[in-house]
């Protein structure tokens, strides 16, 4: 675009040079010509995204990886002189993101709109934005463009796969005294009054309490006897592996259809965060508390809870897991487990074939704990070490394993854990 105004300068400039030497009218009417054009050109420019709009809403900000994410785009003429073309750009963060577009022939106060279709292959926080809109003149020689900030962002859960069965060990608590925590869930162990708070559901009011003290009380529960599910993902840089990517012959028609199959990337930290998940889900559908535990760059620790709240902000914590870490799986395990009672679940997930596996499992067991070992098999993600003899040692200590590999049906091989021959019921 440039080049051509260049290329307009110069014609200009070689019309006034020979207009000088020769005194041919024709010259000077050529650069009266080139300096019109120049101007109109800039005018033209200048007036091209005058009050513009551009509006660009999504049904949902949340959504899950392997979806379709759908963002309808408007744009707004508001003026009376109609717009030639338009240029929407997203440069937005998102991967494969399919909101730019070109629109033409905007007319006086005309809007049009157009809906962009990404599916989604990564997890994590996308703002949705800036936008950018170009325009110009009629020839492209003053391109002109605004940038608009953005004001939301998308959240991307991890890929969660539906989980029949898996070892769920009950606690050691059955039929015992409730735990003396203070939990928003409606349990069957009232703790005390309290005063009414703004969202209180209005079956919590204690009404003879209320009587009493005249003023709106509401009842605290403190949690049933059952041990918590605790989930250990190791984000360790030094033990993660991934494999390049396939080439995938882009097909359009697939982008519209929103379910479809999506194949998780070829990455150890992708496969360990799905299943962690997923857990959670079983889990907490069957009414156990959770919580998780990860280190990227600094210890992360989720408190466990149960309800579908509780599910919400695992995956909102998930999303953002990077193998990034450098606190290894030992060192993390040992930092929650001193604070976990006895008969609690822990859920570790690795590709780490290491001894110091053996030994955190080992220590599970020592203070009373029920831990279950998944293990994501480095040989299929590129990597050279293989986990038979690491899973042979687990069994022996009656540790149930969980071997998952590259491309493994991960509903499949999670809801028949119970049943395959490397897994051993110590309970």
């Amino acid at each position: 675009m440039v080049s051509a105004r260049r290329v307009v300068y110069l014609l200009l400039a070689l019309s006034l040079l020979a207009g000088a030497l020769t005194g041919a009218q024709l010259y000077y009417r050529l650069s009266y010509l080139w300096v019109l054009l120049l101007a109109g050109s800039w005018l033209m420019a200048k007036t091209a995204l005058r009050g513009i709009q551009v509006n660009r809403r999504a049904r949902f900000l949340r959504s899950q990886v392997g979806q379709v994410f759908e963002e309808r785009y408007e744009v707004r003429n508001p003026g009376r002189i109609p717009r030639l073309w338009i240029e929407v750009r997203d440069d937005s963060s998102l991967p494969g993101t399919s909101g730019s577009h070109v629109v033409t022939m905007i007319g006086s106060k005309e809007s049009r709109t157009y809906v962009a279709r990404t599916r989604l292959e990564e997890r994590g926080v996308f703002p949705l934005g800036p936008t950018v809109i170009a325009s110009g003149d009629l020839f492209g020689l003053f391109p002109t463009e605004r940038s608009i900030p953005n004001s939301e962002a998308l959240l991307v859960y991890p890929m969660l796969v539906p989980v029949h069965d898996f070892p769920n060990p009950p606690g050691l608590l059955p039929g015992g005294e409730a735990l003396r925590r203070r939990t928003a869930q409606i349990t069957s162990n009232a703790a005390g009054v309290r005063e009414y708070e703004p969202g209180d559901p209005l079956h919590r009011i204690h009404w003879l309490s209320t009587a009493r003290r005249n003023r709106l009380m509401a009842k605290e529960f403190e949690l049933d006897p059952l041990a918590d599910v605790w989930l250990f993902v190791d984000a360790d840089r030094s033990v993660h592996l991934s494999k390049p990517l396939p080439e995938e012959e882009f097909v359009m028609t697939a982008v519209w259809q929103k379910r479809t199959q999506f194949d998780l990337p070829p990455s150890t930290i992708e496969y360990g965060v799905s299943i962690a998940s997923s857990l959670a889900r079983y889990y907490l559908q069957r009414g156990r508390a959770v919580g998780t535990v990860y280190s990227n760059s600094q210890l992360k620790v989720l408190p466990s809870d149960r309800g579908g709240r509780q599910l919400n902000k695992i995956l909102e914590s998930l999303a953002v897991v990077q193998a990034v870490g450098e606190m290894p799986l030992e060192g993390l395990v040992e930092v929650q487990a001193r604070h976990l009672p006895r008969g609690s679940t822990a859920v570790i997930i690795t590709p780490s074939t290491s001894e110091s596996v053996f030994r955190t499992t080992d220590v599970l067991l020592r203070r009373g704990l029920r831990p279950v070992v998944v293990l994501l098999d480095g040989s299929t993600f590129g990597g050279e070490d293989n986990p038979d003899e690491l899973a042979a040692s687990l069994e022996f200590l009656g540790v149930p394993v969980c071997r998952v590999a590259f491309n493994d049906d991960l509903s499949k091989v999670l809801s028949n854990a119970v049943s395959q021959p490397n897994l051993v019921k110590a309970w």
